[in-house]
């Protein structure tokens, strides 16, 4: 498995796929409605096998000074539980520490803060309910001083 950032089109078009699958068809959300206004400016991760199949993405952003935020974290269905989100977590604090930010937040789905517990992250607050039915948690964690 290699951890690449989405560059052709055929990867940035497998890299939403996931998304969508993951994040939006299971609710009925619209084809498109994977894509943020923000994508340009975001760094972007991707876990593929041997043979470049896309096995999980995220992306990440400064959501205010020294901070990043992450968000769209996803696995392929069947590919859960085997490390491929941890590997894509710790890759994207790693550019986030290089970078000098001093913390991480993101907006848990109910059934993923277990993971993201599991990773050093910390409940701030219940936050928003996604398509009326999905509990998000606000989370943060604090990232070392890079050397």
């Amino acid at each position: 498995m290699d951890l690449i950032t989405p560059t052709t089109a055929q990867h940035w078009q497998a890299y939403y796929a996931l998304r969508f699958s993951v994040l939006r068809e299971p609710w009925n959300q619209p084809l498109g409605s994977e894509v943020l206004q923000d994508e340009a400016s975001a760094i972007h991760a991707m876990a593929v096998d041997e043979d470049e199949k896309v096995l999980g993405v995220a992306r990440m952003h400064e959501s205010a000074p020294k901070q990043g935020q992450v968000r769209c974290v996803a696995v392929a269905t069947g590919q859960q539980g085997k490390g491929i989100g941890k590997l894509i977590m710790r890759h994207l604090e790693k550019l986030a520490a290089e970078k000098g930010w001093q913390e991480i937040v993101l907006e848990a789905r109910e059934n993923a803060v277990p993971f993201y517990e599991s990773l050093g992250y910390s409940i701030i607050e219940k936050s928003y309910l996604l398509f009326d039915e999905i509990q998000h948690y606000r989370m943060k964690k604090a990232l070392p001083l890079s050397e």
